[in-house]
């Protein structure tokens, strides 16, 4: 059986009962980091598995296969990833679908969400709403990909680096326009930092800040009520 496995993005108190019974149960457990995956095992006292295994976008392929041999033998294998639940901008998701169409039977396990988190700590609608990942790190790719979205009515959240924040908020004030925009920085962790305002604000805010950790952006849609005055263009 594969059990995907949902862990904290930040706080390791914020584990389920289910997930830290699961994790010492099973045969093989495999992580995006073997290192990150285990304080996550001795912050609860979780005995490590027979055996742990690397799992992470580098080698998902390679050990996606290993992975699919060890649960045709019989094995029962947890995936969890660094924070939050594997196959939402981590590896899994071909994992369990190559399950589904073998009938190898899959349990997720709930859990944190980045994305939830930030939505509802962005005081932004959260009823309906597109995640889209990470943006692309090039100027141009990063702008066509905010563009598809420049009219949606609804909510956008965002992945970013800490390194690109500053460009990826003056590329999203430029395409999308200046609407209301939550900056959320590590999530459940000590600093957790919650900055809301329009994308000109933000933009000022963050161009020359150097931000550590981890980093959700939530974007107003295209609606009246979360647009300010046009950005002025610098002269």
């Amino acid at each position: 059986m594969l059990f995907i496995v949902a862990t904290p993005i930040g706080n390791l108190e914020d584990v389920s009962l289910r997930a830290i019974r699961v994790l010492g149960e099973v045969d093989v457990l495999a992580c995006e980091d073997t290192r990150h995956t285990r304080r996550l095992l001795d912050r609860h006292g979780i005995i490590s598995p027979k055996a742990l295994l690397s799992y992470h976008e580098h080698n998902e392929s390679r050990a996606g296969k290993r992975i699919m041999d060890l649960l045709r033998r019989g094995r029962s294998v947890a995936v969890c990833s660094d924070s939050g639940i594997p196959g939402i901008s981590d590896p899994g998701y071909r994992l369990v679908s190559a399950c589904r169409e073998r009938g190898i039977r899959v349990e997720v396990l709930p859990g944190a969400s980045a994305v939830a988190t930030a939505l509802v700590a962005s005081g932004l609608p959260t009823s309906s709403y597109t995640f889209k990942g990470f943006a692309p790190r090039k100027p141009g790719p990063r702008k066509r990909f905010l563009e598809t979205d420049r009219q949606l009515p609804h909510t956008l959240v965002f992945f970013e680096s800490p390194y690109r924040l500053g460009k990826f908020l003056q590329d999203a004030l430029d395409v999308l326009g200046n609407r209301v925009a939550a900056v959320c920085i590590e999530l459940t962790k000590k600093f957790e930092s919650v900055q809301r305002g329009y994308l000109e604000e933000l933009v000022a805010r963050f161009c020359d800040e150097r931000v550590r950790g981890e980093v959700t952006v939530v974007i107003a849609g295209n609606h009246p009520k979360f647009r300010g005055k046009p950005a002025v263009p610098d002269t």
